[in-house]
């Protein structure tokens, strides 16, 4: 018999009260965030070879889901691009907005891998599209067969500096937001500007509101290059087609990424409760769900960092002027800074206990301290939500009644989702 002391690394039997053990083991993780514009062009060969972790050979097979949208515009030139390249490659168009971000569309990933017959440790999932799209199959892929890996190729802004460079996937259920889900990084993420050609300038905006997120609670600089440089950049789609605006838009995309990452890798299963990424995710996802499909997700985002920066200013930690040049930059970019759900405040209300309950029963609310900076905290009460709610419609002005219209344009008027 073996004694009641450890005699593996990790693993511990007790035997005073009868066998016991304990196991503990660490999962390694390792994905890789790539960027390769023009992507799909013949002669890119970043996909086959871009990831020593998932090389493609002539002859292999993939399974390819799609926006469907994504799809229209470019599934002819990626299905060119695998025949070129003898990939026997099976593509799967689906729709994917936050519409339709349900369990149904998982379970069509699922049985398409599943007629596949995919091989899950040499055949990678592809997933094109956006961020709900990429998400729906990341979620699938980690289900299936206990693991799949996949491989993202975002094709909006805020897949592109977001949702695809995280590890977390997730559909709604009912009224919460991403409630299923789990944390399943892509092996890797292929980063491509050139897909952002044909996205609406809403959806542009869409992205750019999780890059402001980044400069206001860890980077002036980056708050200082939108600032100066963010409608241009918006207007040109990140693309740089001068100069001046090939380095502003390499600069705010490389910078926003790499804080994102910079702030996720050390905790990327949330065992610290208190992250400065949860800025604008605190009222958001019910503001989003409960205005569904009126706004997107960086839009609801964007209202939180709005609200959130006026509560900031009535707390003393955002002076009056840093406030107006946060609100002058959010409509800039093409974001609201208002809409009608916000009149309701017991939605706030709600939206603060629902965040206590997933926050281990703290608020862990991340407020920003000028511009750049933030904390934690945990004491914002109601009255206080409905004080910052009307500072912030004072704000707004009658812009809020015309930038809730704009957001009430219908999701599925989006090109490359």
């Amino acid at each position: 018999m073996r004694s009641g002391t450890a005699f593996t690394q990790g693993l511990r039997q007790a035997v005073d009260n009868g066998p016991a053990w304990t196991v503990e083991a660490v999962r390694q993780v390792r994905y890789h965030v790539v960027s390769s514009d023009g992507l799909f062009s013949p002669d890119n060969t970043a996909l086959l070879t871009g990831c020593p972790d998932v090389p493609m050979n002539r002859g292999d097979r993939r399974l390819v889901v799609i926006d469907e949208n994504v799809d229209l515009l470019y599934g002819a030139q990626v299905r060119a691009y695998f025949a070129t390249h003898g990939i026997d490659a099976t593509v799967v168009a689906l729709r994917a907005d936050e519409t339709v971000k349900q369990w149904d569309a998982v379970s069509r990933v699922v049985d398409a891998m599943n007629s596949f017959g995919i091989d899950r440790r040499r055949e990678p999932v592809i997933a094109i599209g956006g961020g709900v799209l990429t998400d729906i199959v990341g979620f699938a892929a980690s289900l299936y067969r206990r693991g799949t890996p996949y491989i993202r190729i975002p094709t909006t802004l805020i897949g592109l500096v977001d949702a695809g460079v995280g590890v977390k996937t997730g559909v709604n259920y009912e009224l919460g937001k991403n409630r299923l889900g789990t944390y399943a990084p892509a092996t890797v993420t292929f980063l491509d500007r050139s897909f952002l050609r044909t996205l609406p300038l809403r959806h542009v905006s869409n992205g750019l509101a999780e890059i402001l997120k980044m400069a206001l609670i860890r980077s002036e600089d980056l708050f200082n290059l939108l600032e100066s440089h963010g409608a241009a950049v918006r207007a040109d789609r990140l693309q740089g087609t001068s100069r001046e605006l090939a380095t502003a838009s390499n600069a705010i995309i490389a910078e926003s990424i790499h804080l994102m990452l910079e702030e996720l890798q050390p905790n990327l299963w949330e065992s610290t409760l208190e992250r400065c990424v949860d800025y604008g995710h605190t009222f958001s996802p019910t503001l989003e769900m409960h205005a569904l499909p009126e706004l997107l997700h960086g839009e609801a985002v964007v209202i939180d960092m709005a609200l959130t920066t006026a509560l900031a200013t009535l707390r003393g930690d955002v002076a009056e002027a840093q406030a107006e040049r946060v609100y002058a930059v959010i409509r800039a970019l093409g974001l609201p800074l208002w809409n009608d759900v916000l009149h309701d405040t017991t939605l706030l209300e709600d939206a603060l206990r629902d965040t206590v309950r997933h926050r281990d029963g703290q608020q862990r609310l991340p407020l920003p301290m000028g511009i750049g900076r933030h904390r934690f905290v945990n004491d914002v009460t109601p009255a206080e939500l409905r004080d910052a709610a009307r500072l912030l419609s004072e704000h707004a002005g009658t812009q809020a009644g015309t930038q809730a219209g704009a957001a009430a344009a219908p999701v599925r008027e989006r090109v490359s989702a």
